[in-house]
């Protein structure tokens, strides 16, 4: 699969799904002006990654702040990992966020009870 490298902006995340490299992140700040045509090719991949998954998939959101429009799509990213759990496959998230900011804590520990895929808080300073 052709792997996605996106370069984060003020309002864009950072984006890479590289199966090959067994790597999958978004990072940095998501508020894009729209956001259906920014999150759906990456809804695409994973859909057709997960037809085909790696044996592990560990996941990484290391974002630093999104909108509540960025919140909806992150969680259809989520569904997708969710449904490749489902399916047998070994997933694994990982929401890094800043030891002091509660709010995106709060948003890994909802989305954690969201979807049913094992999820890690992970904080750094």
């Amino acid at each position: 699969m052709e792997a996605i490298k996106i370069k984060g902006t003020e309002d864009t995340p950072t984006v890479i799904f590289d199966a090959a490299e067994n790597y999958f992140e978004i990072s940095g700040r998501s508020l894009p002006e729209d956001v259906t045509s920014f999150y759906g090719p990456l809804l695409s991949w994973l859909s057709e990654y997960a037809k085909s998954p790696n044996p592990k998939t560990v996941f990484n959101f290391k974002l630093e702040y999104f909108n509540t429009a960025s919140s909806k799509l992150i969680l259809d990213v989520l569904m997708k990992l969710e449904e490749i759990a489902r399916a047998g496959h070994d997933v694994l998230v990982k929401w890094h966020y800043p030891e002091d900011d509660e709010d995106m804590q709060e948003a890994g520990n909802e989305y954690a009870d969201i979807v049913e895929v094992p999820f890690e808080l992970v904080s750094y300073s």
